[in-house]
């Protein structure tokens, strides 16, 4: 590591400090080590930043939309501006539409129930499951896995050419892979689709975090990521983009906020009158501090700089790579091969390793947090590890359906704040693992693989 890299590294690490990066936690084998949060792609530490402003918010609270009071008229601009801040964030267009929801999978979900009729939706089944099963209702082509980034363009070209020309079409995909990490051609698939006839939502829960992301320049149609993979909590998403089809359809909760008009009708029914603006899918009070939260990680990253914080993510993606290389019985899963563009997300097996088996180790005698099972991409994970599962360890995986106990992989992932002692400590770990063996008893309680106690 060079010393311009070292510097660039210590300044991220400052600038964008995480919450819970002093916290300890016991080890199994006795005393405490400074826990290593390397889960960032299920969910990702918040910054200090965003907990800061929060905190600083929070004697503010007040009702948005609904109060003449100042508290009120206070948080109804923090929610507003909120949105403007996501807007500039993700570059979107002027005449788009951007709402806060729950999640990535709320914001999936939410599209869905907003498609024309007789859409067409095509998505790849290497999809996390937010992406991939919202379009139950929709007719859908899952299309299967490629093998190369090209691969993927001929695949959805081929499926679009042979799709009925005159309906709408919609195109689903993901940025960043949650299980491999891997960069897809989001902008050549953008182009495929326009091409044919169809629109195209970009799953951007693994990409914002790690790369800047313009809709414009993508030329997605819609966006939807989940803000507590962007370092904010609290339980908030955002689906944004062209607002012609949210507008037209029905609104996806009906309720206060929703509505611009309720009245009774002589038969003693209802006639509403819905919104047309972001509000008529943003019904009920809305959570104004999850909002501000993803505004707050908005803005610092684009202070922090994206060049910066890519350029510090790959210096940890070569060393946690070139670790693993150096174990003979790791096997990194990839779809698109060793030089494929990546975010901070690897998956891998351990030959002669149950994974849930192997990810409790390091969970409990190196104070280090993984994820394993099949990361709610289980098409994906099926092609990759293919029909043989591995070496069944003393314990199984949780998410594992019956006859696939051993069917499973460890998911490494990191990014802002993750210091290169954690990483370290993770490679070497492995080592250890894999040539001394547990040093403790593992077994299955409720579906977890955990320590044996006495």
């Amino acid at each position: 590591m060079s010393v311009s890299t070292t510097a660039a590294a210590q300044t991220i690490c400052a600038q964008l400090p995480v919450l819970g990066r002093d916290v300890t936690v016991p080890l199994v084998t006795g005393g405490e080590v400074t826990y290593a949060a390397l889960d960032y792609a299920a969910s990702a530490p918040a910054l200090q930043r965003v907990w800061d402003d929060v905190a600083a918010y929070a004697p503010y609270y007040g009702s948005v939309h609904r109060g003449a009071g100042y508290l009120s008229q206070l948080s109804t601009d923090l929610f507003e501006n909120a949105r403007k801040t996501v807007e500039e964030f993700l570059d979107c267009r002027p005449d788009d539409q951007l709402i806060f929801t729950r999640s990535t999978t709320d914001s999936l979900n939410l599209l869905a129930a907003a498609l024309p009729a007789d859409c067409q939706v095509f998505v790849f089944e290497t999809e996390h499951h937010a992406s991939l099963l919202p379009w139950q209702d929709a007719r859908v082509t899952y299309l299967n896995a490629p093998r190369t980034p090209a691969q993927a363009v001929e695949t959805l070209e081929k499926a679009l050419a042979d799709r009925d020309p005159y309906g709408p079409a919609l195109v689903c995909v993901t940025g960043a892979s949650n299980v491999t990490g891997e960069l897809w051609p989001v902008r050549e698939l953008a182009a495929a689709a326009h091409a044919h006839g169809a629109r195209i939502v970009l799953d951007a829960a693994q990409l914002a975090p790690h790369h800047p992301v313009s809709v414009q320049d993508l030329d997605v149609d819609w966006i939807a990521f989940s803000g507590h993979k962007l370092y904010a909590p609290f339980g908030s998403g955002v689906l944004a983009g062209r607002a012609d089809w949210l507008q037209a359809a029905d609104p996806y909760l009906a309720g206060g906020g929703a509505s611009r008009k309720v009245a009774r009708r002589e038969d003693g029914g209802v006639d509403v009158e819905w919104h047309e603006t972001a509000a008529r899918h943003e019904a009920g009070s809305p959570n104004v501090i999850g909002a501000y939260s993803i505004a707050s990680a908005c803005k610092a990253l684009t202070e922090a700089g994206f060049d910066t914080l890519v350029a510090r993510e790959q210096h940890l993606i070569e060393k946690v790579r070139a670790g693993l290389a150096e174990v003979p019985q790791v096997k990194v899963l990839s779809l698109f091969g060793d030089d494929a563009p990546r975010v901070g997300v690897i998956s891998f097996v351990v030959d002669g390793w149950n994974s849930s088996h192997f990810a409790a180790a390091l969970s409990a005698e190196y104070g280090i947090g993984v994820r394993d099972g099949l990361f709610c991409a289980h098409p994906l994970l099926r092609t990759l590890l293919g029909t043989d599962p591995q070496t069944q360890g003393e314990c199984g995986a949780p998410e594992a359906a019956p006859g696939e106990k051993s069917l499973n992989a460890i998911r490494v992932s990191f990014g802002a704040g993750t210091p290169d002692e954690h990483v370290e400590r993770f490679i070497n770990a492995v080592k250890e693992l894999v040539t001394d063996g547990a040093k403790w008893k593992y077994t299955t309680e409720n579906g977890r693989c955990v320590p044996t106690v006495g």
